[in-house]
Formats: C-alpha cells, structure tokens, sequence
C-alpha cells in the first residue's frame, strides 16, 4: 500500500533538509505523495516541484498558518493552495511585513539585555528562511549568548520572558477563508496540541466547519490509537476528511522521521485519494464556498477622507462588496442623524445597509427605515453628568432622536457643529434634558485635554458604580454612554439579529472609541494613520492612510 505524508517542513521555514533534500529523501521513504507545508510561507515549492520532475511521487503546494484563538497558537494547513495568485502573493506579503516588525523589535530587545543582534545579522546568520525563534535561539547559542536552545527560550524568547514580542496573527477562521479564496483545502493541524478541552476543542471544530473547514488532522505523529480514534470520531462528526502528517523538521526534530514519525505513524494514500475528491467537488461548486460577511466602518480618519468624503477606489471595492452579497455597517460616535447625513453626503446606497450611531447605543436598518436596536443612559444618569460638567466650566450636551440637545449656544458647540449638522434645541432646564432617553452625553473642551481629564477622573467612581463608559473620540471630546453600549457589544448584536457568525465580521477604525469594534469583530483593521493603541488591538494595518483608499486596498482581498 502507498503511503503519503501531509504535513512536512523544509528549511525555507524551519526544517533542517531542503526542498530538493526532501524529495529525495521522500523516495527513500517510499512515499508516492508529500505536502511541504513551511510555516507562512511557500517559498520551497516551485524547488520542490521541480525536484519532483519525471519521478514517481506527487509534490503537494502547501503551507501551514499560524493563527491565534482565544490566546492559544492554533495552526491551519493548507493543500493544493494556488500559490502563484496575486491574492495568495499579497496575503504572505503582510505575513512577511508583520514578521519584521515583530524580528526588528525582538533584536532591539535582546541588543538591551546584553545580547547585540541586527535584523540584518539575523537573516545573514538564516538566508532564505522565515525567521522563528528557533533561529534566535540558535543564534543565541552559537554566539555563546546561552548555552542551550533550552536556555534562549526560558530565559529570553519564550512566551513570558523579556524579549519575546508577540506577532500580529490572523485568526484560524480568516486562515480558513484565505486557503479557501487560494483554492485550497484547509486542514485543522494536530488538534490535540492545544490542550483544550473536548468541549473547547469541539466548539473551536464547529465554528471552523461554518467558516469553510475541509479536513482535520487525525493522524498524527505524536498521537496513541485511542487519541487517533478520538481526532477520527471528531471529524465524522462535522463531515471532515481526514488528514495525516509527521510534521517532518529534519534534524530541528530528532527522532521525529518523515512519514513515520515517531516508529509507528501511518498515512495511506486512500487518506490523500478522499480530499483530492473534496477538492474537486469544491472546484465544481465554488458557491458552496461563499458567505456572507459584514463590515463595521469609523467614518473619519478610515472610510473619509480629510475632506469627508470617500475616494474612487473606495467607492469601487464597497460596491463589489455589495454586489457579493456583504452588508455595510458605518459606525460612528455622532449622533444617528449625523451618520445618516454622512451616508447621504458621499451617496452611499446599497443594500443591507445599517447605521450605528452613539459608540453603539442605536443601531438603524436602512432598508426598512427603523431602529431596531437601542440602549440608552437613565434620567438620572443624564442630570448628574450634566450637573457634574457645568460645575467644572465644561461644555456638556445630549440628545434626541432628532436634535442636539444643549443648555445654551457657546464656542464650543459652534465647534462640534462645524461638522454635525444635527439640529439643536436649546433647554437650560436640566431635568428636561435628563428625558430625552439619549444614548450618550458629550463633554467638550477646546484646547482643555487637562480640564477633561479632570472631569472623567472625578466621574470615575460613579462611572464604574453606574456601568457608564468614558472614553475620547478625539482629545476635545470626552463621551459618555452605557458600558453595556458601546461599538464592540453592537458588532456582536448585529451580527446576532442578522445571523451572521462574528468570524465573518470585519472592523475597521483608527480611534479610541474603535477598538472595542475591533476587537470584538473577526478582523480588525487599523488605520495606519490610527492610534498606537488601535494598532495594538487590531489583527492588520492597512499600508496606506484614509486619504489614499487605505481600507479599500485591504478590504478588495476579503470580498
């Protein structure tokens, strides 16, 4: 019987053996197929293919993605991924870009603990490598830094020591859909390697196979028969094939051997035969393929541009958006009205339109022209915050559902509505104003950050007691609104009401008041010209500003 292997690294990542090293080797072994599956990257193919040439065994294109998942490493093979498409290209070049971040600043901590090391050494030291901590750790090493790989990583570079800096990762579910979009098949990779639950593990399974999830990983090298019996159970139960591999490193694993494992690994080729089926019939019925997805948009500074408006190409990729059936959601602190006006402003009209208004506190449906979700602040909650600001001298207003709420015309509300042009009600009878079933109230200072600050740190007790927010939308404005409100809560209610799976959900900002939309959304895009702490929470920065169409050129590879 033929044996196959699915899972095998070479040295472009981090095995010992190259490409042409493998093939040759895999013909020893009596193999009749291999994957090579480098860590996030596929630079070994076309050497691999190539060796292959004439000879009796199949090279499959593969790579395996490293994601995150509720804090756990999770890893995504990919088979017979098409890794010659533009898509494919452009989706490994933001892996490389956030790998040299993360490399560049590794090396600068380790230079400060006494351990001097450029990027540059470092891929001189690797050439031809996507950089790893083994490599650190071998650098280590050589350059008498430690005196084991054991010590670099509990001393320096392991997960809580010193030096590690963690690297942006997708999620397992975007690593599905960008193996899907390259043709590929997805894999879950050694599933019992996490050390989760059966419960989390089953429920990480299940939301993969909504996602677009082909195979699982049943045989594995490290696995006993009753663990593979376990992993074979699991996918029959969610209709997923098989999949099997070493997870070849060459001499990075010793003992660990191609095809073989540990002594008693066995992959027959009627593993192989059953996904080259799947990956068929998913060819012949791409629409299988397809879900639906939905984007949360900040107006200024991600979808707008300076002058509040949106370019061309924006324009372009929002409608092929819309015509694959996605829906758009634009999010913003202003008031719903407000939002509603931008909307008509830059001639926004697709269908499976909503709005979101107040940091998430009303969320309206354009095509039927309602609200269908809302929370608001208490009376009482509106008077003593208003009560508060006007004993601090700071502007202090609210709202209707149809106007501007404020005790009296001042330098400060000619500012705001420079831009809002929500209709304002003056009323100095706070305990009216208390009424008005708002969503939020919004303290502004000019050129008074320090005043503000002020304000929100006497607040902050009775903020906490009372479950109110308090954040900026920009360093004038300080905004309160129910804790239970807020983007993030109104990304996971609209996709709720919509039965959506939040993995398909996309969020993109550059402000404060965003991150909680993008981190509760499956992707969150940070503006480049966003706030460091945006960039922190989000999963990808888009390469280009709000002015040159920056979330488009992201959002064209997720349509």
């Amino acid at each position: 019987m033929n044996i196959v292997d699915l899972h095998v690294h070479s040295n472009k990542s981090d095995g010992s053996m190259t490409p042409t090293e493998l093939v040759n080797y895999a013909l020893e072994k009596g193999l009749s197929a291999f994957a090579l599956t480098d860590h996030d990257t596929t630079d070994g193919i076309e050497e691999a293919l190539k060796a292959a040439e004439g000879k009796p065994i199949e090279v499959i294109p593969g790579i395996e993605f490293s994601s995150e998942y509720e804090g756990k490493d999770i890893h995504i093979v990919g088979l017979y991924i098409d890794y010659n498409s533009d898509f494919f290209k452009r989706r490994l070049t933001a892996f490389v870009n956030g790998r040299i971040i993360r490399n560049k600043e590794m090396c600068k901590r380790l230079t400060e603990h006494g351990m001097p090391v450029t990027y540059e050494q470092l891929i001189a030291e690797f050439p031809d490598c996507v950089i790893t901590r083994s490599h650190y750790a071998e650098y280590l090493l050589k350059h008498g830094y430690t005196k084991s790989l054991k010590e670099a990583f509990d001393r320096y570079i392991g997960d809580r020591c010193p030096c590690f800096v963690p690297r942006k990762k997708i999620t397992p579910m975007r690593a599905v859909e960008i193996i899907l979009k390259a043709g590929g098949v997805p894999i879950l990779a050694h599933p019992l390697l996490y050390g989760m639950s059966s419960a989390k593990l089953d429920k990480l399974v299940a939301t993969l196979k909504d996602i677009g999830l082909v195979g699982l990983e049943a045989v594995y090298c490290t696995y006993s028969p009753s663990e593979e019996r376990r992993m074979r159970s699991l996918a029959a139960k969610y209709d997923l094939c098989i999949s099997g591999g070493s997870d070849f490193h060459g001499s990075a694993k010793p003992g660990l051997d191609l095809a073989t494992g540990y002594g008693k690994l066995f992959i027959p080729e009627e593993i192989l035969d059953k996904i080259k089926e799947k990956h068929a019939d998913m060819k012949a019925n791409p629409e299988v393929l397809k879900r639906t997805k939905i984007l949360f948009t900040d107006l200024d500074g991600t979808l707008l541009r300076d002058h509040r408006e949106i370019g061309d190409y924006t324009r372009e990729v929002l409608t092929l958006w819309a015509n694959a059936g996605h829906k758009l959601v634009l999010c913003s602190g202003r008031d719903l009205n407000s939002v509603k006006d931008v909307k008509e402003s830059i001639d926004l009209h697709f269908p499976g339109m909503y709005l979101i208004g107040y940091n998430g506190g009303q969320i309206w449906d354009c095509d039927n022209e309602k609200t269908i979700y809302k929370i608001s602040l208490k009376p009482h909650q509106i008077l003593h915050i208003m009560k508060t600001a006007a004993e601090h001298g700071i502007h202090i207003h609210t709202y209707t559902d149809t106007h501007i709420l404020a005790p009296c015309d001042d330098k400060e509300l000619q500012y705001y509505q420079r831009v809002i042009k929500t209709p304002v009600i003056y009323n100095p009878d706070e305990k009216t104003m208390a009424e008005s079933d708002a969503c939020k109230c919004l303290a502004i200072k000019l050129h008074g950050h320090d005043d503000l600050e002020k304000l929100r740190h006497d607040l902050l007790p009775w903020a906490k007691e009372e479950g109110i927010t308090m954040l900026y939308s920009n360093p004038y404005y300080l905004e309160f609104f129910p804790s239970a409100s807020g983007k993030g809560p109104a990304v996971k209610k609209l996709c709720e009401l919509l039965n959506i799976n939040p993995y398909l959900s996309v969020a993109a900002g550059d402000a404060e008041n965003d991150i909680s939309m993008i981190e509760a959304s499956g992707m969150g895009i940070a503006m480049v010209n966003g706030s460091d702490d945006i960039k922190n929470a989000a999963t990808t920065i888009t390469e280009f500003d709000s002015d040159h169409d920056g979330l488009a050129h992201v959002l064209v590879d997720l349509i």
